[in-house]
């Protein structure tokens, strides 16, 4: 295996896209299209990458940060103009060289690593990524010779009928020989309509000093997908989508209709979980085996232990213990910790706090900020009143306490172990353990009401 080198062409503004974001940096299954650029092209066994970067460079730069070096393409002068800009970095090393669009997330590590492979077998000094399609309007032809071996690329507006009838076409996406390809860059002019200098015209140069090209046809001819404006960007979403949800289904998880199951690309599923149609799951988010995630719920950068099951319910950047059960229409906000066999059952949210194992709190619940022991029980209706206007405030509440309905927590406040809260108390003090809390009004009873209600 020769020495491994990529050039990532990341310059380009993007403007069909007609959006503020620099185009590579556009999500496809929550990761930027040149994030799923970079991973394919490191599996690969790449050990130097060469980001060419433009507009929004420092954006690309935060992104990928010190994974890949950087070279700066100051003016958009086509593709062979940009892959120049990596002459001092790379010029003078031996060995092959990737030359990709950061606009492609649907290329594979597997189809990479055999395009270098066959470029390595024919000793070729160029190879380039082709693929076979029915519609071949608008891309520039492979044209052979009798014995297969790469004759030229003619682009569709020069093709003769011919040439336009060949499918095979060409992704845009090479392999050379990098010595060769700097010096033939040198060669390269910009005398054509658009005054830029073009990649393929380094193709066209190995061929008439006689040097071997070679072309590798990919299998699937899906990974080929540039995306250039949010048309493209919705396609290429779809078939990440389905090939994220294909590998999990292959890992032992089952997907009820996946085609209406979001996934992205960084989240881990364990075996037998079941998912319902219309989930969400993204970022960092890890589930464990046995899981039940019902229909319409959505997980968002969650840690979610072995076992637990999830009905119709959000839970953002938080963790969730084995055996715990959730929904439905619950609300797990940032932050909060959710022990073993905890219940937190409909119109409950639960927001920066810390809920320890087999505690419940069934319904129309807020507990925010607060720290809960073990074994409680937290009675319908129950607010934990955390903020005062301008500071939040943390309560804690012990092991096996007892939270009536209609309670209020006015943090903070300690309520101890074992201790009891009547229902619609508001608490301002902290309770003993073992102590019953009550502050209610007196009950009165007026007689003859209605008579005198009826008559106003």
């Amino acid at each position: 295996m020769s020495n491994r080198m990529a050039i990532v062409l990341a310059a380009g503004k993007g403007t069909r896209m007609k959006s503020n974001l620099y185009k590579v940096l556009h999500p496809v299954c929550g990761l930027p299209m040149v994030e799923h650029v970079i991973r394919a092209v490191k599996r690969s066994n790449v050990k130097q990458i060469i980001s060419i970067v433009g507009h929004g460079a420092e954006q690309v730069k935060e992104v990928l940060g010190d994974r890949s070096q950087y070279a700066l393409q100051e003016e958009q002068l086509g593709t062979g103009h940009a892959v120049r800009q990596a002459a001092p970095l790379l010029a003078n090393q031996a060995g092959s060289t990737l030359v990709i669009c950061g606009d492609t997330p649907l290329l594979t590590s597997d189809t990479l690593t055999q395009l270098f492979e066959q470029h390595e077998r024919a000793d070729a000094r160029a190879t380039i990524l082709t693929a076979e399609v029915e519609d071949s309007t608008g891309y520039g032809r492979i044209v052979r010779t009798t014995s297969g071996e790469v004759c030229k690329i003619v682009e569709h507006k020069d093709a003769k009928p011919e040439e336009l009838a060949i499918k095979e076409i060409n992704t845009g996406t090479y392999v050379f020989d990098n010595q060769l390809l700097f010096t033939m860059l040198e060669k390269v002019t910009n005398d054509n309509a658009q005054g830029e200098y073009y990649l393929p015209d380094v193709i066209e140069l190995l061929k008439e000093a006689g040097e071997k090209v070679v072309a590798c046809v990919m299998q699937d001819n899906a990974e080929a997908l540039g995306v250039n404006d949010r048309v493209a960007l919705a396609q290429a979403t779809e078939m990440m989508s389905q090939r994220i949800n294909e590998q999990h289904m292959r890992n032992g998880v089952t997907l009820v209709q996946p085609q209406s199951i979001y996934i992205e690309a960084d989240v881990t599923i364990g075996a037998d979980t079941f998912i319902e149609p219309g989930v969400i799951l993204k970022g960092s988010t890890c589930i464990g085996a046995g899981c039940i995630i019902g229909a319409n719920s959505e997980i968002v950068a969650s840690q979610i232990a072995d076992n637990v099951q999830i009905t119709q319910s959000v839970i953002e950047y938080s963790s969730v213990q084995s055996g715990t059960t959730i929904g439905p229409f619950a609300h797990v906000r940032p932050n909060s910790h959710l022990g073993q066999r905890v219940h937190i059952g409909n119109f409950v949210e639960v927001k920066n706090s810390q809920v320890g194992n087999d505690t419940k709190a069934g319904h129309l619940t807020y507990i925010g900020d607060s720290d809960l022991g073990q074994g409680i029980n937290v009675g319908c209706g129950t607010i934990f009143v955390n903020y005062d206007g301008k500071h939040k405030h943390r309560s804690t509440v012990g092991d096996q306490a007892f939270i009536g309905c209609n309670a209020n927590i006015v943090s903070p406040v300690r309520i101890g172990e074992r201790s009891f809260i009547a229902a619609g108390t508001t608490v301002t003090q902290d309770v003993p353990a073992e102590s019953l809390a009550i502050s209610r009004i007196s009950q009165q009873n007026i007689p003859n009401y209605w008579q005198k209600f009826s008559k106003k």
